[in-house]
């Protein structure tokens, strides 16, 4: 029999609710007992589903974990209509806006979350941590990727932008990200973001960003 809470109509607010709730209580549930000690029967008694229901909808175990995942890491996906950095002042001001933007979102602590469940079920579920590159770091790496290729194909920058991207990447995080992991550092607040934001571009522009276009030559008359 199903909880007396479970969802079947529409007029309740139909799948998508359920699935909805269903998700949330299995975060709730792998982020504070952790995914081993996590049962299906504790999550869909939290979500007010049958298992029926959780099956159906979601999956496994296994399967709402990805799915945690995948719902929640779209936050690390940073728009790609930033200015086109045109001198070292706008590639500076690029940089300092998507740097700020991507500390802010990673260091929220639901995305700490993600990253320490993925941690702790990378040996019995890998594609937990894979989903979480692919759809999370992978996003905002290739957003940054194509800043710095723009700032290539306009002579402000040497090197790949692979490699100037992970660059920007050390000067921005320093080792934030680990303390945040590790539960000894605390979430920057909005001013010390912008404040880093600011020092890493400017850092950066000042060891990588030494090219500039060179003059145009005016053929003799």
């Amino acid at each position: 029999m199903a909880p007396s809470g479970s969802i079947r109509s529409k007029g309740r607010g139909g799948e998508a609710a359920v699935r909805e709730r269903i998700l949330e209580a299995a975060f709730t549930a792998f982020t504070q007992n952790g995914y081993a000690a996590t049962s299906t029967l504790e999550i869909a008694t939290q979500a007010r589903a049958s298992k029926r229901e959780l099956y159906s909808l979601v999956g496994n175990k296994q399967e709402m974990l990805v799915a945690c995942i995948r719902s929640r890491a779209g936050r690390l996906q940073l728009p790609a209509d930033l200015p086109t950095p045109r001198d070292r002042e706008t590639f500076a001001e690029v940089l300092s806006s998507f740097g700020a933007r991507l500390v802010h979102e990673i260091s929220d602590p639901t995305v700490i979350a993600i990253f320490r469940l993925a941690i702790a079920e990378a040996a019995r579920a890998p594609e937990v941590a894979l989903t979480l590159d692919t759809i999370g770091r992978e996003a905002a790496r290739s957003a940054l990727r194509r800043i710095m290729l723009l700032a290539t194909q306009d002579d402000l920058l040497d090197g790949t932008p692979a490699e100037r991207a992970e660059q920007f990447l050390g000067l921005l995080w320093g080792d934030l990200l680990i303390g945040l992991l590790l539960g000894v550092a605390e979430r920057p607040q909005p001013m010390e973001i912008a404040a880093r934001a600011r020092n890493a571009a400017s850092t950066f522009i000042q060891l990588y960003a030494g090219r500039t276009r060179p003059p145009a030559i005016t053929p003799d008359p």
